[in-house]
């Protein structure tokens, strides 16, 4: 009977997180606006240090700001780096802090901020290091030391060093509005 009553508790839990699991597949991921990756990207600064040739790295210090599309970069220093075929490949910006912020699809805003912000424009990656913190609207916020953020798919990995911990913070789907008096 004790491990007949195990098994059941077991399944009943079991079957508790794939529903769990289920019914997290179903929420709509909240991913980058998807026109935003066919925008230039522009940005400005106090001092340039620029190259537009295969496998150079642009500098940009003092008051950095890089949009493309609804993506907005800042910091105190930027560097664009350009692969072989002239494409923008990656942007590293460092600041107190470096902050990124875009729009999804559906006009929410993801902010980030750290003291150094990788972001890797072939993939849509960006890496966010040193006090890091990236803020989904109406979805939730996570903390670390270091915060891996997919604008393609929204995934967040987060790792800690030292004693420190990550920290999340997943809010309820909001209800709609009702329109009893």
């Amino acid at each position: 009977m004790t491990a007949t009553a195990h098994s059941r508790r077991a399944s009943t839990s079991l079957r508790l997180i794939a529903g769990l699991l289920a019914a997290l597949l179903l929420v709509p991921l909240a991913q980058a606006k998807k026109s935003d990756r066919d925008q230039p990207m522009a940005y400005q600064a106090k001092h340039t240090d620029a190259y537009n040739a295969p496998n150079t790295v642009t500098t940009l210090s003092g008051d950095v700001k890089i949009t493309q599309g609804t993506m907005v970069l800042t910091g105190d220093k930027a560097e664009i780096h350009l692969d072989g075929d002239q494409q923008i490949s990656q942007v590293v910006v460092t600041g107190k802090p470096a902050h990124i912020q875009q729009l999804d699809d559906a006009g929410n805003l993801m902010a980030g901020d750290a003291a150094t912000l990788a972001y890797d424009n072939l993939h849509g990656i960006a890496v966010l290091t040193g006090n890091a913190a990236v803020t989904q609207q109406n979805r939730g916020e996570f903390h670390g030391d270091k915060l891996t953020y997919n604008t393609q798919t929204s995934q967040i990995t987060g790792d800690a060093g030292g004693d420190g911990l990550v920290h999340g913070v997943i809010l309820p789907k909001q209800k709609p509005a009702t329109g009893g008096k």
